[in-house]
């Protein structure tokens, strides 16, 4: 029988209130905390981004930043995230080398059923996302679940991104579109 989180992480319904994702939640959110605490030394920041991660990394970030587990959210080199951006990361969130993100950013996996019963029994799932290399998504934007965003892309401040973006392209609204190529 699968774990919770082992149901999570497949993307399946899982309860979120298992005790054990409950209590990784609850270690991220003390480690966000810390971090978003302005009167850190540079090692103490970088110490508390490498726990929050579960590995070295070189990113950059600008607190206040917020996630759920902080361990789903893989890293590539010369990652930069502006103020108060927050990350769901109940799946994977797969991030590229050079990507830039901006103030206020959301990039989201959690999503929930349909089903109103499910949804009231506390179920709920997680569709990963991935943003290639050398990605700016602009200040306000919100990355729904599932979206993929092609290497070499641009995606406007405030837009609401629901579907893939490709590769090289400059894609701005709500719903988030394609206006033109860049690469």
């Amino acid at each position: 029988m699968k774990s919770e989180k082992e149901k999570m992480l497949a993307g399946e319904l899982y309860d979120a209130s298992d005790p054990q994702l409950v209590a990784e939640r609850a270690a991220a959110q003390k480690i966000c905390s810390n971090l978003n605490c302005q009167t850190l030394e540079s090692d103490q920041k970088r110490s508390l981004i490498n726990e929050l991660f579960g590995v070295d990394t070189d990113i950059s970030l600008t607190p206040p930043f917020y996630c759920d587990y902080g361990r789903n959210i893989r890293l590539g080199r010369r990652v930069y995230f502006n103020f108060n951006c927050v990350v769901l990361d109940v799946a994977e969130v797969s991030i590229g080398d050079n990507v830039l993100v901006g103030p206020g950013v959301q990039i989201l996996t959690a999503s929930h059923p349909l089903d109103s019963t499910l949804r009231r029994q506390g179920q709920e799932f997680g569709i990963p996302v991935v943003i290639e290399n050398d990605v700016w998504i602009g200040a306000g934007a919100i990355i729904c679940p599932g979206v993929t965003i092609g290497a070499k892309s641009v995606i406007g401040a405030g837009s609401v991104v629901t579907k893939n973006i490709g590769s090289g392209v400059l894609a701005v609204g709500n719903p988030c579109k394609v206006i033109r190529d860049i690469a």
